[in-house]
């Protein structure tokens, strides 16, 4: 048997290997701009009020809420946790994923808070990247385990993430406790968590059901 070729690069480039997935050299600017966005509204606290998803604002016609809230942090230690691994993400997720990563930069905020919206009607205050970044996981992961279904690197990530899922359901919404918030009334989001995970699950089927496209004869002009 044949070992398995590593997966390279994206042409012209060359990069870190994990398990089978490369980090891309060229920046991801797509994710760089999310960060610096989340940036600017952390060093203005007082923007906070304005652009948290506010249940009672959005309802109102407040429509930039639904994705300006994942922008905002409970603190230093809530942004720099969420936004680096937006981050570490897009350098895995850009180059190989294009499509996904930037639509799901858009659609998974919005995603989340409809289902924030619409199924967690307790939930009046959200805030943070962390689901987007766990949907981005999520979806990387399962793809990864599709590349390869006998490397134990990817599955170990979604032991990872369902156990993190499980672990806030009994703590009742204040697990995580790994990150201190500002504001000691916040509670890590479950549901905004099971939300990106249907939205990762929802684009991994997706991409599966696509037909793959079979190389042509040799020497032929790709259409």
């Amino acid at each position: 048997m044949k070992p398995e070729k590593g997966i390279k690069p994206p042409t012209g480039s060359s990069g870190l290997q994990v398990s089978g997935l490369g980090f891309q050299v060229s920046p991801p600017w797509t994710f760089l701009a999310a960060a610096a966005v989340a940036l600017v509204i952390q060093l203005n606290p007082a923007w906070r009020p304005a652009l948290l998803y506010d249940r009672a604002a959005v309802a109102a016609g407040e429509w930039w809420r639904v994705w300006t809230g994942h922008f905002v942090h409970f603190g230093w230690p809530h942004f720099v946790a969420d936004t680096g691994l937006l981050v570490i993400l897009g350098w895995l997720l850009e180059a190989r994923h294009p499509v996904f990563s930037r639509v799901g930069l858009v659609a998974l905020p919005a995603f989340i808070t409809a289902a924030l919206y619409w199924f967690d009607p307790a939930m009046l205050l959200y805030g943070g990247l962390s689901a987007v970044n766990l949907g981005l996981l999520l979806f990387l992961a399962l793809q990864g385990w599709q590349r390869n279904w006998t490397d134990w690197f990817w599955p170990a990530v979604l032991v990872i993430y369902v156990g993190e899922v499980i672990f806030e359901s009994a703590q009742g919404g204040r697990g995580g406790g790994m990150i201190r918030f500002d504001d000691p009334a916040v509670r890590v989001a479950t549901s905004a968590h099971l939300a990106s995970a249907a939205y990762a699950l929802i684009a991994w089927l997706l991409g599966m059901s696509r037909p793959t496209k079979k190389p042509g004869p040799a020497g032929s002009a790709p259409h």
